[in-house]
């Protein structure tokens, strides 16, 4: 890397950019779901709120982290208020909080899969400068690997 600090500066704008659009999203959400569901912002943002909340628990000695949803169903609940929100969006002709949302749908879909990657990358940069093997294994799938034993009569 020929220049460390464009590089971070270049990084801080995407992350900044990036926390101003989730922003804006959950924005527009909350308002999408305020006028369904005929309330004011405060009260579907309580709602929200209280839906997704988790709060810390000793149980048997371990803190633990409980919430009203499950871990399996949080992911797809957001996914589908974020879909709701760009087809209401789509359907009144609003191209850009379209956008806004379709965007942060895509994020939350890729999430996952760019958090492994860029972890997968970060550790393997840091095992080769180290010095240390890399914790994948480079090896081809074609080669049989075998071990033999001499066996005493």
């Amino acid at each position: 890397m020929r220049k460390p600090k464009l590089a971070i500066a270049f990084v801080l704008l995407v992350l900044a950019a990036l926390a101003g659009t989730m922003t804006y999203t959950g924005f527009l959400v909350v308002g999408v779901l305020a006028d369904y569901l005929g309330t004011s912002r405060f009260v579907a943002g309580l709602l929200l709120g209280v839906l997704f909340a988790r709060f810390p628990r000793i149980s048997k000695g371990k803190l633990r982290i409980v919430g009203l949803l499950p871990k399996p169903l949080r992911r797809p609940l957001i996914v589908g208020l974020l879909a709701l929100c760009l087809l209401h969006f789509l359907s009144q002709g609003d191209y850009v909080p379209a956008a806004f949302t379709g965007f942060a749908t895509a994020f939350v879909l890729i999430y996952p899969w760019l958090r492994r990657t860029m972890f997968d990358r970060t550790i393997g940069s840091v095992f080769k400068f180290a010095g240390q093997a890399s914790p994948q294994k480079n090896t081809d799938d074609m080669v049989i690997d075998g071990e033999f034993r001499e066996k005493k009569d």
